[in-house]
């Protein structure tokens, strides 16, 4: 039997996990002002920064269309699709709608849609687990109910250094984003359990923010040997590897390090950071 793992292209990877998993990403259209990125292998990352930066307007994305799903679900027996969270997207509905009409199609033919509840290295982790779940050779419903049960256990959360985009897109008002600039608040985020965005705290400063995080994820009490640590970065190696560094002594199973491509930059920003486990 073929297996095949599609994600939306929230899902961020590094060329080792490219090359491992396979994955095969349906790409968002990031639209700033008259200028359009598709957030595939060929975005300009760089550009789309600069270009998020000149803007004072709201910043807008647009989801793979059940047609863009239905194309990569054909060339093979069994699909396993990862989205970003449906509370933060449309991407989760088209790859159903997708699904729908395939099955119509081919009835023989399984695919399931994972919502992650989550965005950037969640989906990353989502996919990671289903790629195990294959190669041990599970049966189709085994793996859904294993996978499922890896998202409701899973944990992400992000901050962003720069809070422009926030509040552009209004998920922080003008007056809460004043505010924040003048007193050099970075607030932590999280994902709930519904897959969306609350902020846990609000901490002066930068480097107090990151080793607050780390805080946050070493209280958390989950058998850390057990999970993958996952980090993803918007241009900000350094903050990635210091936040590896002052996890290390929670032994984790593994650590993966990742660079966001379009969509997740759009959500953190320059400088930003996302974490999951």
């Amino acid at each position: 039997m073929e297996y095949k793992i599609v994600a939306d292209s929230s899902c961020d990877l590094n060329e080792e996990l490219k090359s491992k998993m396979e994955v095969s990403l349906v790409p968002f259209r990031i639209d700033i002002d008259k200028a359009s990125f598709i957030d595939d292998e060929n975005i300009d990352m760089k550009n789309l920064i600069s270009t998020m930066k000149a803007s004072p307007n709201p910043i807008k994305s647009s989801c793979p269309s059940p047609g863009d799903f239905k194309e990569r679900y054909v060339d093979a027996d069994s699909v396993f699709v990862v989205t970003i969270s449906k509370e933060l997207s449309g991407a989760y509905n088209s790859a159903i709608l997708a699904r729908d009409m395939m099955l119509e199609e081919m009835k023989e033919k399984f695919i399931h849609v994972f919502n992650s509840r989550s965005a950037s290295v969640g989906e990353t982790l989502t996919a990671i687990k289903i790629k195990e779940c294959i190669e041990k050779k599970m049966p189709n419903e085994q793996i859904v109910e294993k996978v499922e049960q890896y998202i409701d256990d899973m944990k992400t959360f992000f901050i962003s250094d720069d809070l422009s985009n926030l509040i552009k897109n209004g998920r922080i008002s003008k007056t809460q984003g004043l505010i924040a600039n003048i007193l050099n608040i970075k607030p932590i985020m999280k994902a709930t359990d519904d897959g969306n965005i609350e902020s846990v705290e609000k901490i002066r400063g930068s480097k107090k923010a990151f080793k607050r995080l780390a805080e946050l994820i070493a209280e958390s009490g989950v058998k850390f040997e057990e999970r993958i640590l996952a980090i993803s970065h918007t241009n900000a190696l350094q903050k990635a590897l210091d936040i590896k560094e002052d996890l290390a002594g929670l032994k984790f199973k593994d650590v993966v390090i990742v660079e966001t491509k379009g969509l997740s930059a759009v959500y953190v920003n320059d400088g930003g950071i996302i974490v999951s486990y």
